[in-house]
């Protein structure tokens, strides 16, 4: 297989090991939770379809000039949890959702989202279905509640 090896400097998401098996290359972030790893003085990290969940649930939970020197990064999702629980509010909701996943969040290919009122609770019951790119496996799927912050 030395023919099919790919250089990681190029690729960056895959290539054959020494053991001349093709393997995937993980994502990864820091938990946000900010808890030690057990026995070290590091923070625990949050690994492949988590870590890409984490990022998902951030980017539509911060507004436009929240990011420091981004700017252009975020949606509208938080100002429109103040609105009146309409259908066209939920109809708007999904599509900022959809926007600021396509837009900022190359590791997810969005399928599908559904979003349901909830007036008692006075948010949105969220689930998003993606799959994560260069990831084999099958569908993702994100659930989260939204709701206005005071």
């Amino acid at each position: 297989h030395s023919h099919l090896k790919t250089n990681y400097d190029v690729f960056g998401d895959a290539m054959w090991d020494e053991g001349e098996t093709f393997r995937w290359f993980n994502y990864s972030d820091l938990d946000l939770n900010f808890a030690l790893t057990p026995g070290k003085k590091d923070v625990n990290k949050k690994k492949d379809i988590e870590a890409v969940k984490q990022s998902v649930r951030n980017l539509i939970l911060t507004n436009h000039y929240e990011r420091p020197f981004h700017p252009e990064i975020g949606s509208s999702v938080r100002s429109l949890l103040f609105e009146n629980i309409t259908p066209i509010t939920t109809s708007i909701l999904k599509r900022a959702i959809g926007e600021v996943i396509t837009n900022f969040e190359p590791r997810a290919r969005l399928s599908a989202i559904d979003c349901f009122p909830d007036v008692d609770r006075n948010g949105y019951e969220v689930t998003i279905h993606f799959y994560i790119v260069n990831m084999p496996g099958e569908q993702v799927q994100l659930e989260t509640f939204l709701e206005r912050a005071r």
